[in-house]
């Protein structure tokens, strides 16, 4: 299995990163990739990387909730150096949020806009953050519209129409821990999404699957997410396991 997006160098892991990650890896963990969020973590993330070559791969990203008036710019020129030194595997996590802060609106939609014109440039995919701000992304989307625009709609959370709508524009949806809540809502249609555009996640630490919800969230538990589409498709655990870490393979090249 491959979780496709994972904060492992998160300070909630400082006490048993390792053994953390062992567990993982126990449970056929090939590949975990790490979000970016902005320049004071990249130093840690990319120790990862370093620690684990050929299991742990970093993006290179500005987060939305990291775009503040007094530094957004500074925040991408860094990104923007990152990118012209090496090669990432996707461009994130970008994108849009209002949950938080929406002051900001004006300059996290240029800051995703950027982002996302390096990611065609580069032709690399894009791993978007969106939280109650569906109708703000898709307007970017539309307006970007390009061959080489494709990615990952992370901890995906709308509804099915959402989902045929980003799966039209050529993404794939993270489904993570909250595909096993009761009032998750995605279990309900998501029998109706192919599973070729289905990636598994975990945002460990954040969004833990039952039955660890409201606990530390970590990557061994992908598991138990991959467990309940076995329910949702109908299909057996290899195969979910088969043709999601096929499908995450293909977007991250």
């Amino acid at each position: 299995m491959i979780d496709t997006h994972t904060h492992l160098y998160s300070e909630e892991f400082d006490e048993d990163r390792k053994e953390m990650i062992q567990r993982a890896l126990n449970k056929g963990i090939t590949e975990f990739y790490l979000p970016a969020i902005d320049s004071e973590s990249h130093g840690n993330m990319l120790q990862l990387e370093n620690d684990y070559p050929g299991q742990i791969y970093s993006m290179m990203g500005l987060h939305p909730c990291y775009v503040k008036p007094e530094s957004w710019e500074k925040e991408l020129e860094i990104v923007k150096d990152y990118l012209d030194q090496r090669s990432f595997p996707a461009i994130g996590e970008i994108g849009i949020d209002l949950y938080w802060d929406k002051t900001t609106l004006d300059i996290q939609v240029k800051a995703f806009e950027q982002q996302i014109d390096w990611a065609i440039e580069k032709d690399v995919p894009i791993v978007i953050h969106t939280r109650e701000s569906f109708d703000e992304t898709f307007e970017v989307l539309e307006r970007k519209k390009h061959p080489k625009l494709r990615g990952i709609f992370h901890c995906f959370s709308g509804n099915l129409e959402r989902a045929k709508q980003a799966i039209d524009l050529n993404f794939a949806l993270g489904i993570g821990g909250v595909v096993t809540f009761k009032n998750g809502k995605i279990d309900q249609f998501l029998h109706e999404i192919p599973l070729d555009k289905i990636v598994l996640e975990t945002d460990s630490p954040y969004l833990a699957p039952v039955p660890h919800r409201g606990k530390r969230n970590e990557s061994s538990y992908l598991d138990l997410v991959a467990g309940k589409l076995v329910n949702i498709y109908g299909r057996d655990f290899s195969e979910i396991d088969r043709i999601t870490t096929e499908n995450a393979k293909k977007i991250f090249r």
